[in-house]
């Protein structure tokens, strides 16, 4: 791929896809990561005096429909501040913008229009024609070919890899690639079938291959141990067992939780109980994984040269059951090896905890994040080195 940072910026139209997806609340941002990630870029971009031309997403909304609850306009503010200078929100862009060196727009929510999710040839040829140069800097969305990720780049005179993606490839490249072991790998989530194939592409790499909450119960089912009223995929069983054998064969690990924290209802007060693992009662819910189980996923963090996390081992959201993820999280933080975590309730955990400074990375892709876990190849990444051989 060709690199922003290898480039002249110089009095050029710079068209930047950034992912300033960030949570809103009433109308306003609770949360801008994702904004704060991206300033480097535009920074870069600014120091070089080019005109800058931002594209993003945000949310869901309806392909077509201009709708102000999902609108940028928060976001052109709330750069406008941080960057020192007035960052206006451009919704009719199409038949071009008026951007001078220096300045900073930013288009109206891309979501918005018909093309996007399509990769419309059309539209990805109007966002091309706005530029001189188009940077690819939205790890958070290059698993997707959407006309502003990958179409652009196909029609832009010049495109590239802006300096946030190259610094998410390079960090997973170092965590996947040639990882200093042991290698552990931590998958949290409420179902297996959505992480199936992380977990099938992970199981011969990595010595130590934990699994937290909902997927947990499948497997604690797959091992043989009664699990109750909890949450789990009656129908993947059989695939976790296999899973199990395979991390078997290869000399590896899938450790099954050795005590668990229940419940007999899913609810923030419900009361909370430890019990051992083979002692889960049919009208149990299990929502944690207990101390001692918690105890030794800490230990086998602190003792990995190479950590990667995606998702909590419990309900963290509830005090009753969050103490499974602190001390696993603790367990990271205190590992003097490389770690790298990603996807929003790892990113909130990272947050609840006060850890940030103790992950090596943190990645600000949640889908694109699993994809390269899965050993997938990223389009808008392989967009990027096709038209680099131009």
């Amino acid at each position: 791929m060709k690199h922003m940072t290898e480039l002249t910026l110089t009095d050029q139209r710079v068209l930047i896809r950034e992912d300033l997806n960030v949570p809103m609340a009433s109308g306003n941002i609770t949360d801008d990561s994702r904004i704060q990630a991206a300033l480097p870029t535009i920074k870069k971009a600014l120091s070089q005096n080019a005109a800058i031309i931002l594209v993003s997403h945000l949310g869901r909304p309806t392909a077509g429909q201009y709708d102000p609850q999902f609108s940028l306009l928060p976001v052109a503010n709330r750069l406008s501040h941080l960057l020192n200078q007035d960052v206006k929100l451009i919704q009719n862009w199409h038949q071009g913008v008026d951007v001078k060196p220096g300045e900073v727009v930013l288009l109206e929510n891309i979501r918005f229009e018909a093309g996007e999710k399509s990769n419309d040839e059309q539209l990805a040829r109007q966002l091309a024609g706005l530029c001189d140069i188009f940077v690819m800097d939205a790890f958070g969305t290059a698993h997707r070919a959407h006309a502003s990720t990958t179409g652009v780049a196909q029609y832009a005179p010049i495109a590239c890899a802006g300096p946030l993606l190259v610094k998410e490839l390079t960090a997973l490249e170092k965590g996947l690639k040639n990882p200093a072991k042991p290698m552990l790998a931590v998958i949290g989530g409420a179902k297996v079938s959505g992480k199936l194939q992380v977990l099938h592409s992970l199981v011969g790499k990595v010595d130590k291959l934990i699994v937290g909450g909902g997927i947990a119960n499948t497997f604690i089912k797959a091992a043989g141990y009664r699990i109750g009223q909890s949450l789990y995929e009656p129908d993947l069983v059989d695939e976790a067992k296999q899973l199990i054998e395979t991390a078997r064969e290869a000399g590896n690990e899938i450790p099954i939780p050795e005590d668990v924290v229940v419940a007999a209802e899913f609810k923030s007060d419900a009361l909370a109980e430890v019990k051992s693992v083979d002692n889960v009662a049919d009208d149990d819910m299990i929502l944690d994984i207990g101390p001692k189980t918690a105890a030794l996923y800490a230990y086998l963090a602190k003792q990995a040269k190479t950590v990667v996390w995606n998702g909590p081992v419990g309900v963290f959201e509830f005090p009753q059951f969050s103490r499974g993820t602190q001390l696993l999280a603790e367990g990271i933080a205190q590992s003097g090896g490389f770690s790298m975590a990603g996807g929003g309730d790892t990113l909130a955990a990272i947050a609840k905890y006060g850890i940030e400074d103790k992950i090596s990375y943190i990645s600000t892709g949640g889908g694109a994040f699993l994809q390269v876990l899965e050993g997938k190849p990223l389009p808008a990444v392989t967009q990027l080195e096709q038209v680099a051989e131009r």
